[in-house]
């Protein structure tokens, strides 16, 4: 069983799958989920991607720089969602980024971090990197690194790694094991090169799970087969 946690998500957890905004079905949803993970007593960090609010191909005719930076602006927006939503619902939670002067943030320092781990409270990242041209794959990679992560679990829409396309190859395999180098030749998409390259170069196992599907957070957790899990080499 894992004792600390990071955990990736889409903004479209909070919306529903290719909605937008926030939805309180998947609010409800996500909260309940979380439960048992904050009831065991894991410490869980949480990187919430902007899905729900702006998508990057419908900004293609921008700069890349501009685009990313509207998108950092929508993951600061999702923690502050996240953060209030869990505070309501009874747990104890703080949104981090240093990007935004708004009250409800709190500055990225270590000590802040560690001491709300520590004390049983979720931490949710928004903003990212804080720098444009990067995923938030790689700010979840980093933010893992940075807290001491047992492993990162990413939550998609599907239930682990294929060797192909499920949606349209009935023979399709999930692969329960992997490792990143084995990854990146066989272009599974999982995480981009970067975050890879971060979570290979610290030993960080990556855990790719079916975030939609009741109960897979936790038994990916406690150690069940939910997902696929990549290794460093």
């Amino acid at each position: 069983m894992y004792s600390r946690v990071l955990l990736k998500l889409s903004g479209e957890v909070l919306s529903g799958e290719g909605e937008r905004g926030f939805a309180s079905e998947r609010t409800r949803f996500l909260i309940e989920e979380l439960r048992p993970v904050v009831e065991k007593g894991i410490q869980l960090a949480i990187v919430i991607g902007a899905g729900n609010i702006i998508r990057g191909r419908e900004l293609s005719e921008m700069r890349s720089s501009r685009a990313d930076e509207l998108g950092i602006l929508g993951t600061i927006m999702n923690s502050l969602y996240l953060k209030e939503s869990l505070c309501m619902n009874g747990f104890e939670a703080i949104a981090i980024s240093s990007i935004a002067g708004i009250p409800s943030l709190l500055e990225h320092r270590y000590d802040t971090i560690e001491d709300a781990l520590n004390t049983g409270k979720i931490v949710v990242f928004g903003g990212g990197t804080y720098l444009p041209f990067f995923t938030t794959d790689t700010a979840a990679a980093v933010r893992a690194v940075e807290i001491g992560a047992d492993v990162l679990i990413k939550g998609t829409k599907v239930d682990g790694v294929y060797d192909k396309d499920p949606k349209t190859n009935e023979d399709a395999r999930r692969i329960e094991r992997t490792t990143f180098s084995e990854a990146i030749k066989s272009r599974f998409e999982i995480m981009d090169v970067e975050a890879f390259s971060i979570c290979q170069r610290y030993c960080l196992p990556v855990r790719v799970i079916d975030f939609f599907s009741k109960g897979s957070l936790f038994d990916a957790i406690i150690g069940g087969k939910t997902g696929t899990v990549v290794l460093p080499d």
